[in-house]
């Protein structure tokens, strides 16, 4: 269920206190408040507030439009190859989101921005692994072409090794776990699944990790399988229910 100290993906700052309280923040699924923390007023700064808003988007199915309206200031700010790339990879992500959730059809879209996304971020740079992970989503998710979103992790799982991109690894091993899963690899699918748990509890990535403990529950036995739901329930509920895909596969609270 994909960019400065929040990297392609947006993981933690080292010591720079802006980046670290953004990271408290949106780790806590607290996106609004921590895009707030930041003045629009170079590329850089606008494309962070994008990946954040677009992210809320994507776990709260809401801010659309203030989602769009950021892109678009992003997008008249960027100047390079590289921001005109990291812009259209967000442009793409929220249409991917969109269309995903079932709020318009925009997949023709995000296919022609990853594209142009493409086109502008040159293979190696680390906006391109997490450019392949948003591609491989689209694969998963909607054109429902399984080879074609494992080939697209896989360069996605490389790159954020390359470029020690952790947030961006869990989600690797999770979707590289769910295709084995899917394929009957179940030791495979729960190293995989195993992984991107341990990664996102390491980083505190809270709004994350609810969803890492619904997909390890996936490939693991009973009571294992039930205990793994239980805690993401709890999360799932400490969080105010989000990601609100989430819903149908935690217990309800007792």
């Amino acid at each position: 269920m994909a960019f400065t100290a929040m990297s392609g993906s947006g993981t933690t700052a080292g010591d720079d206190p802006l980046q670290t309280a953004i990271w408290r923040l949106r780790s806590r699924a607290c996106w609004t408040d921590a895009a707030a923390l930041l003045e629009p007023v170079t590329a850089q700064a606008a494309l962070q507030r994008v990946t954040l808003l677009v992210e809320r988007c994507l776990y709260s199915e809401q801010g659309w439009d203030e989602a769009e309206d950021a892109l678009r200031t992003a997008e008249a700010l960027a100047h390079t190859d590289a921001e005109r790339g990291a812009a259209a990879c967000e442009r793409g992500q929220l249409a991917y989101a969109a269309t995903l959730l079932r709020v318009r059809d925009r997949a023709d879209e995000a296919r022609s921005a990853f594209g142009r996304a493409a086109a502008l971020i040159a293979p190696g740079e680390a906006a391109r692994a997490q450019l392949d992970f948003r591609r491989g989503l689209l694969a998963e998710n909607i054109t429902r072409s399984p080879q074609a979103a494992k080939a697209a992790y896989r360069r996605a799982h490389a790159g954020a090794v390359a470029h020690d991109d952790p947030l961006l690894l869990s989600s690797t091993w999770r979707h590289l776990a769910g295709l084995a899963l899917r394929e009957g690899e179940l030791a495979e699918a729960r190293h995989g699944f195993a992984e991107s748990l341990r990664i996102r509890e390491e980083l505190g990535y809270l709004v994350g990790t609810a969803p890492a403990l619904v997909s390890l529950a996936e490939a693991e036995a009973e009571p294992e399988a039930g205990r793994l739901r239980a805690e993401a329930g709890r999360l799932f509920r400490l969080l105010g229910g989000v990601p609100t895909w989430l819903a149908p596969h935690v217990p309800e609270s007792l």
